[in-house]
């Protein structure tokens, strides 16, 4: 299930208490994982954490909720404002809020604005994986590789080979540099199957352009471009040396 990496920034603490119990028996998707009464606070948490939703009411000490956003800057979360002033409406939807919540907070109203917050997420997620999913392009030579905060493009011809560890896998690219995805090798098997990778070994997925020989055993080894050899298991010869009858 979808959970919501959620802060309250509220220097009212009644107001944050009541918010904070309402979320916990209300909204299942809601994890909290800080709450702030100050804009150095509500910066602070924003700052340490990657968060999905932050819950702000707009008057606090030492400026408002939209002195706050415009010292972070970019964001990735989604705001749902929370004030007994309703005179601040546009201006929340200036900044593009998810919602508006005026004091004192109605539950229904709040399960809405966490639902809404919900779809949104769900969709961006959606598109995510859509995008993160085994992308390649046989024009381009490329894939995608996820990263922590999005994905990388790859030439695929600069992928020597890849190491299953675990759920994991190493890319070693022909430059000497080397990657850990959190993918396991039968991703990269599928992703990379029109651009010449070949699976010789359990753990070995290998660019069979960059190969330059074999030594003979009962599985062998395979020589790469670099001098690296790479374990050939016996079920897997017969793949391998396939390209090069």
């Amino acid at each position: 299930m979808l959970k919501l990496k959620t802060i309250i920034v509220e220097d009212e603490e009644m107001s944050r208490e009541i918010l904070r119990n309402y979320l916990q028996k209300y909204c299942p998707k809601i994890e909290l994982v800080g709450e702030a009464s100050n804009i150095e606070e509500g910066l602070s948490l924003i700052r340490n954490h990657t968060l999905d939703l932050v819950f702000l009411d707009v008057e606090m000490p030492h400026g408002n909720a939209f002195d706050l956003l415009e010292q972070v800057g970019d964001r990735s979360f989604e705001t749902v404002f929370v004030t007994a002033y309703n005179q601040y409406a546009i201006e929340a939807l200036n900044t593009h809020a998810s919602y508006y919540l005026l004091k004192p907070v109605s539950i229904d109203e709040l399960i809405k604005a966490v639902d809404y917050v919900v779809q949104i997420k769900e969709k961006e997620n959606a598109l995510e994986d859509k995008v993160l999913t085994a992308y390649k392009s046989d024009k381009q030579g490329k894939i995608t590789i996820p990263v922590q905060d999005g994905f990388e493009v790859l030439e695929a011809a600069s992928i020597l080979y890849c190491q299953a560890d675990d759920n994991y896998t190493q890319i070693f690219l022909t430059s000497g540099g080397k990657k850990l995805v959190s993918k396991t090798l039968k991703y990269f098997q599928d992703a990379l199957v029109d651009f010449g990778f070949v699976r010789v070994h359990k753990s070995y997925l290998i660019n069979i352009n960059e190969v330059t020989g074999y030594r003979k055993g009962k599985g062998g080894t395979a020589v790469l471009s670099t001098g690296k050899e790479i374990m050939v298991s016996a079920s897997q010869k017969a793949n391998l040396l396939a390209y090069f009858k």
